[in-house]
């Protein structure tokens, strides 16, 4: 037992004026109270505690070593008090993919500042990789494979790849059966887009765009105009494949779909306000995206 634990142990024996109330209320034996008692007298080299049968009584050095260790313990429960207070005060920095963010982490963040009113929040929405320690970042969500095997993460659901066209697209040009047949149409698709499509069964169709757009907003209304077939995530197409103004392509070959996380440097020692958001989000963020998730399991059923 350490000195610091010394000096509660005598502080709670003075207090409840015994020995087994010094260990009732630090949950101890009453052993270890009067061994942890008598090596602190020993190292004081003098009686700190008078003990009868009835009472316990300290001494002139006793008491006066007990309204220090006292003030020494109030002191110390302040400082911790005061840490934990500033740890929820202050900048709260986390990223997230544009569309995903604007449509699941942007309502966490307005219920969260409503609870919290004495943290801030900056939200950095990109689509590009973000490096937590490089940008000073707390909290990250990440879709598909983490790059950096040394953060924290949680997995809090799924997204699908999928491909989709407008009605008015494939009444024109006709509903593919087969990603094999996607090299007759027009295809839109990001500017760094690969030069393959990959789906189920390891297969694999070259492309050649048509249209590329560096924006999701852009590509989705190219794709509402009729411009060809687009493949994007399940989250950034929900809203137009419910109004309809989207139609799901060859749900049946779309490959396996990828895991949402939730990383962090670190979730041991995290700062008070990281972890509320952190614990928040790990509870908020799962059934924001099952739903989706069952509603595109029964579009592919019906």
């Amino acid at each position: 037992m350490d000195r610091f634990d010394e000096m509660q142990v005598f502080v709670a024996v003075v207090q409840q004026g015994s020995l087994a109330g010094a260990a009732r209320v630090l949950q101890r034996s009453p052993p270890v109270i009067t061994r942890t008692l008598n090596a602190l007298e020993a190292r004081f080299g003098t009686t700190l505690i008078e003990r009868t049968t009835r009472q316990l009584a300290p001494t002139e050095t006793g008491w006066q070593l007990f309204e220090q260790a006292r003030q020494l313990l109030a002191d110390y429960q302040s400082a911790l008090d005061s840490a934990h207070h500033s740890g929820m005060h202050g900048l709260l920095r986390i990223t997230a993919p544009v569309m995903c963010g604007r449509r699941h982490v942007m309502p966490l963040v307005n219920a969260f500042l409503q609870q919290r009113a004495e943290i801030q929040i900056e939200l950095i929405l990109h689509d590009s990789y973000q490096d937590l320690i490089e940008n000073g970042l707390d909290i990250a969500v990440r879709i598909g494979a983490l790059q950096d095997s040394s953060m924290v993460a949680r997995k809090v659901g799924d997204v699908r790849s999928m491909l989709v066209a407008s009605p008015a697209y494939l009444q024109q040009a006709g509903e593919p059966s087969h990603p094999a047949e996607l090299s007759r149409h027009a295809l839109v698709t990001g500017v760094r887009h690969t030069r393959e499509w990959r789906f189920m069964q390891d297969l694999r169709v070259r492309i050649t765009p048509r249209l590329r757009v560096n924006d999701i907003a852009s590509q989705l209304d190219a794709l509402r105009n009729g411009q060809g077939i687009g493949r994007l995530l399940s989250y950034q197409v929900i809203d137009d494949l419910q109004s309809g103004a989207l139609v799901r392509l060859l749900p049946e070959w779309e490959p396996a779909p990828l895991p949402v996380n939730l990383v962090a440097q670190r979730v041991k020692n995290m700062a008070p306000k990281v972890r509320r958001f952190w614990d928040f989000a790990l509870e908020a963020l799962p059934p924001r995206l099952s739903l989706a998730d069952e509603f595109l399991k029964q579009d592919c059923n019906s």
